[in-house]
């Protein structure tokens, strides 16, 4: 296991002045991870603080559509059971019309 730290940069933009807001990160990764996380950001030739930051990025997007996914389940799920309950109800409503 490789343990790096990197640096996490939060770039503000208020009137015309960039405000850097910095958050330490230590890192604990697989060898195997590492090794292949090196050689693609020679290749990139991209720092491994922004290859991560966009590796997060990526990740963080994915699992916000995940979750939301989820939740429009759910969601989806009780809006569908009252459907039918109210179906039926308009079932039996018609059903009494039609035997007057």
């Amino acid at each position: 296991m490789t343990t790096i730290t990197t640096t996490i940069t939060i770039l503000v933009y208020t009137k015309n002045i960039y405000l850097y807001s910095m958050k330490s990160l230590s890192l604990k990764l697989d060898d195997e991870v590492f090794k292949e996380t090196e050689k693609i950001i020679a290749k990139l030739d991209c720092a491994r603080n922004r290859y991560i930051n966009e590796a997060l990025e990526i990740y963080n997007q994915y699992n916000r559509r995940k979750l939301l996914k989820e939740q429009l389940k759910k969601e989806s799920l009780l809006t569908y059971h009252e459907s039918l309950r109210i179906l039926e109800e308009f079932e039996k409503i018609a059903g009494a019309n039609e035997a007057i």
